[in-house]
């Protein structure tokens, strides 16, 4: 009893600071939702309900009883099932149909979205959408199109209604086990088709009256990359409305390898300079004017007024996750001022988190989210603890340029795991260049966006934003040359899935909790990071459409391709932490023989890659030294080896292959992802069996097998 009694006093502080624990226990229900396999059903569902009533009047009862501080244990119960059930609720509710076949013909349909694909071709995102013979209940409710035909014949605009011919199919999942699904994302975004077309776009209806803040922020882009020429226009108009497909690829890249990136999305940095700059702004004009300060509160009106800046801009940047996520950050931190209270705090903080995740659960597993928030919670936390050190021994002048240097320093090294993890980079001059470049973006060009902003109605927009591109030009000058220095980036392996959660458990522990609590978020970041170091990689990788296979070797991976399926190519090297790109994989020469039937030899095993005509012919032969072979087209016989076919990767997705002891294990992607909403949508019936853990069973992965290859092949369980 007085165990308990010691656990309840020390639960019991705690209970002030409640506010900054519902965001944590929120986020690990939400986690563990996108972590299941198999999606709940109604009586799971009914079951978690009745557990989050439960903890929670248990949590009521036992706060009112001898021991309090138990409560706290119930109501984190609560909060963790809570979250579980937003993010089912989510997940329904942005339901839609999906592409379940591949499609070819007309497509027409209205524009709500204009950029740019990875390949610099123009895409479109489109909703009311029409497909030739496709009955209207199975129409997807948006799809995103990149035209690689000539378009010196369209302008797209949103709201246009536009026609053309396109190859459309439902969004891909990963090109490797565990790898980044986009089929997730493109849920979650409505999305249920993605093609390309080769053939110009047609225009069938001009824009009207729908879609008015679109329309705006395309005209304001367009007026701003007029007045700008080159890519300094189109670095301002991304940073004022969000619009990046004038961007050059080169450019993006130069900013990604200098850690100025972060400049381009409209996140937390552009909205609190902005919001800042009016509320600095609006407070010093109203304290020039005589005894206005005595008769109100102009803290406030300020507020208010930076609040709305805040708001339109928002609107005007196409409202993006990571927009949406900084303006209710400013949005907290205006409603302390005009509630009299202080404004950026951690509770400000957990407070935009807990509204951003019941509002989108899913970004808790977006990089926007959890580096924007890495960097938050660091630097409040960093500058609360240092307020009184750096009001007492620095001069004036120095204090400027010591918030630079640490914030740039502390939001570097909060984001340094998250940024390396997600995308395997890790950029060793960004703390120079952010050091060079955010003043500059914030003493300069994000007030003279707002002078644009204010001068536009008199035609005079020109005059700032002339002004504005000499330090954009510098901006881009400074990312350029610091991705140029020698050693800049290196890459880094694929984190194992548990390391980046318990980096961001065990931060969160080292800034909420106190003495011990401390020392275990502190062990528990090092342990990540040293389990990070024992990453292994797959000897074998196979696209999910069996177009190119990947061998782990001791100079890198080679690929049975050198040009073909680039997506994957670039994943899977830069997940081994590899920089080289698809040719020089190639090129390592782990693949032999003739084009159409590459051989590679790894861990003791013989592993045969056959594409073009004649598959068929050619399998019982490669079946005479091969231990798996892939092929790329439906050879349509049995086959006396392991086959890995295009029928057989559409039920299991990629393939990921260990060689351990001679033997492999093989990983499927539908074995790795499970039975989702996302998994399962625009999954013919005739592509479903699988178990109820969604693993396809062994005869439908490898098919039927030779003598003694069998003792060989076997699924991880």
């Amino acid at each position: 009893m007085q165990r308990l009694a010691l656990i309840s006093e020390r639960l019991e502080r705690l209970r002030g600071r409640l506010v900054l624990f519902a965001p944590v226990f929120l986020g690990c229900g939400i986690g563990w939702y996108f972590a299941l396999r198999t999606e709940p059903d109604a009586l799971v569902w009914t079951l978690i309900g009745l557990g989050t009533v439960f903890a929670g009047v248990l949590g009521w009862r036992t706060g009112r009883g001898p021991l309090p501080g138990l409560a706290l244990i119930s109501w984190a119960t609560a909060v963790v099932l809570a979250g579980m059930m937003i993010a089912g609720l989510r997940s329904q509710m942005v339901a839609g149909p999906v592409l379940d076949f591949r499609y070819y013909g007309p497509v027409e349909g209205r524009v709500v979205a204009v950029d740019r694909s990875g390949s610099e071709a123009v895409r479109l995102t489109l909703d009311r959408v029409r497909l030739d013979r496709v009955n209207p209940w199975k129409l997807p409710n948006r799809i995103r199109i990149s035209l690689h035909g000539d378009t010196q014949w369209i302008a797209p605009e949103p709201g246009m209604r536009v026609a053309l011919t396109a190859h459309l199919s439902g969004p891909e999942g990963p090109v490797e086990p565990g790898g980044f699904d986009f089929r997730r994302m493109a849920w979650f975004r409505g999305i249920g088709a993605v093609g390309y077309s080769r053939v110009p776009a047609m225009v069938l209806a001009p824009p009207a009256r729908e879609l008015p803040v679109e329309r705006l922020r395309a005209a304001i882009s367009a007026s701003v990359r007029t007045a700008i020429p080159g890519e300094a226009g189109a670095f301002a108009a991304a940073i004022t409305t969000g619009d990046r497909s004038a961007m050059g690829a080169d450019t993006v890249q130069a900013l990604r390898d200098s850690n100025l990136a972060h400049l381009l999305a409209i996140s937390g940095l552009h909205m609190g300079l902005l919001v800042g700059f009016v509320f600095s702004s609006l407070r010093m004009g109203m304290a020039l004017v005589p005894g206005l300060g005595t008769v109100t509160d102009i803290r406030r009106i300020a507020a208010i007024a930076a609040l709305v800046a805040g708001a339109f801009y928002l609107s005007l940047s196409g409202g993006a996750v990571s927009t949406e996520r900084a303006f209710i950050m400013v949005a907290v931190m205006m409603g302390g001022i005009i509630a009299g209270r202080r404004a950026l705090t951690l509770r400000a903080v957990a407070v935009a988190a807990l509204v951003l995740l019941v509002l989108q659960p899913e970004s808790l597993v977006e990089a926007g989210f959890q580096m924007s928030f890495a960097a938050t919670i660091a630097l409040v936390a960093v500058f609360g603890a240092l307020r009184e050190f750096e009001g007492r021994r620095l001069p004036r002048w120095a204090r400027p340029v010591f918030a630079v240097v640490l914030s740039s320093l502390v939001a570097g090294l909060a984001t340094a795991p998250f940024s390396a993890g997600i995308f395997n980079r890790v950029v060793h001059y960004g703390l120079v260049a952010n050091v060079v470049a955010v003043p500059v973006m914030g003493s300069l060009v994000m007030p003279l966006a707002v002078i644009a902003a204010l001068l536009a109605p008199l035609g005079l927009s020109w005059i700032a934003l002339d002004l504005m591109r000499w330090p954009i030009e510098w901006v881009l000058w400074v990312a350029k040359a610091t991705a140029q220095l020698p050693g800049a980036v290196d890459a880094v392996v694929v984190p194992p899935d548990w390391v980046l959660p318990v980096v961001a458990l065990g931060g969160l522990a080292l800034v909420l909790l106190r003495g011990g609590g401390r020392v275990l978020g502190a062990v528990a970041v090092i342990a990540a990071l040293a389990g990070w170091t024992q990453a292994t990689r797959p000897d074998v990788l196979v696209s999910p459409t069996g177009g190119l296979v990947g061998i782990l070797g001791s100079d890198g991976r080679g690929l049975s391709k050198d040009r073909g399926e680039t997506f994957a190519a670039e994943n899977w090297l830069a997940n081994d932490g590899d920089m080289a790109d698809q040719e020089t994989g190639f090129a390592r020469g782990i693949f032999a023989g003739e084009v159409g039937a590459r051989v590679a030899r790894v861990g003791g095993m013989t592993v045969a890659h056959l594409t073009g005509r004649d598959v068929a012919g050619r399998i019982p032969a490669v079946c005479e030294i091969a231990d798996l072979v892939v092929v790329s087209v439906d050879p349509g016989v049995a086959a006396d080896c392991p086959v890995l076919t295009p029928e057989i990767l559409r039920r299991t997705g990629s393939v990921a292959v260990w060689i351990e002891g001679g033997e492999m294990r093989v990983v499927t992607e539908a074995e790795v992802s499970g039975q989702r909403p996302w998994t399962m949508a625009g999954r013919r019936k005739a592509d479903t069996r699988h178990n109820d853990d969604g693993v396809a069973p062994l005869d439908l992965l490898i098919g039927s097998t030779r003598s003694g290859a069998s003792s060989r092949v076997g699924t991880a369980q």
